[in-house]
């Protein structure tokens, strides 16, 4: 995008010698520059639209209703009083789940509860696979608007349980965002680390993971350098968490995350902080995400991407 825009100034400032042609240049120029930036808007808004959209999905991180921590062992699972894992939505009674020391989890499930494992009606005893093991189980409830997963973090397992029926999903007021700026659209350089290096990442409770950490990438703004290191998910991309001089200001306080794809031959890697968006510990209080290591709190104001969370109405 940057690009375009300093090769469209380039013909304005070739056509400053007079004369007729030399104007046309000069306004073609100048045309080739706003609709570089709006097909650049357009991007950006789309992008937008489809955060929302994956937000608002009825399995989204709007839904999120309960975070119950596991113990090895047998316990409950339901909304009844006497379950040693009461849930706030869902059968009285869902089965009993037991934990291993090895983290391998089974569920026996109630005789006479309509459960819908990975979509398919179930009974009798089931394997519940983690998130950290593969695509992991999603054992659903209340026709389906209801459901929960087993999760890890940090060698700890709990249930992440959702209702697409909670208010954070039903009532939730929208994104707000900073004006789109491409002078926050940095062509990056991308700096590898050593194969296998890792970078300890605390989450929001406290806990600490080792994190894959590829490299780190340096951009220049107003004359100055900064830098933040990348974290590998092993989803094909360079995940950021940073704070900056915005955050708990204009930003969320804890943190905001940005994805970028990895770099190519040249070794430049695409910053644009219009993407950049809000954790979903902004929105709920049963996630656990990744705060910013030391080394991604910047000391500049990222005037771009989502603001702090909209309150919700009355």
């Amino acid at each position: 995008m940057r690009a375009l825009f300093v090769a469209s100034m380039t013909l304005l400032l070739a056509a400053c010698g007079g004369g007729a042609d030399d104007t046309a240049g000069a306004e073609a120029a100048a045309r080739a520059e706003r609709e570089a930036r709006a097909a650049y808007e357009r991007e950006v808004r789309d992008w937008r639209a489809g955060r929302l959209e994956r937000l608002l999905r009825p399995d989204g991180w709007l839904s999120l209703v309960g975070l119950h921590w596991l113990t090895p062992g047998s316990t409950y699972v339901g909304t009844a009083k006497e379950n040693g894992t009461r849930l706030s939505v869902g059968p009285d009674n869902i089965g009993m789940l037991t934990l291993g020391r090895d983290g391998r989890a089974r569920l026996r499930l109630a005789e006479g509860a309509e459960v819908l494992v990975d979509g398919e009606p179930a009974t009798g005893e089931i394997e519940l696979i983690a998130d950290t093991r593969g695509k992991p189980t999603v054992v659903a409830f209340n026709r389906g608007d209801a459901s929960f997963v087993l999760i890890e973090r940090a060698g700890r397992y709990a249930l992440r349980v959702r209702n697409a029926m909670a208010r954070t999903r039903t009532s939730f007021p929208g994104l707000d965002y900073f004006d789109i700026n491409p002078d926050f659209r940095f062509q990056a350089r991308f700096e590898p680390h050593p194969p296998g290096k890792t970078i300890d990442i605390v989450n929001m409770l406290g806990m600490v993971e080792a994190m894959p950490n590829p490299g780190r990438v340096v951009f220049e703004k107003d004359g100055a350098s900064h830098s933040l290191e990348a974290l590998d998910e092993g989803g094909g991309e360079l995940f950021f968490v940073f704070a900056d001089r915005t955050s708990g200001h204009e930003t969320y306080a804890a943190s905001r995350f940005l994805y970028a794809t990895p770099p190519g031959p040249d070794g430049v890697v695409v910053l644009d902080f219009n993407r950049a968006y809000n954790p979903p510990c902004a929105f709920t209080p049963y996630s656990t995400c990744p705060m910013p290591p030391p080394e991604n709190r910047l000391d500049l104001r990222i005037e771009a991407g989502e603001k702090k969370p909209l309150p919700f109405p009355e």
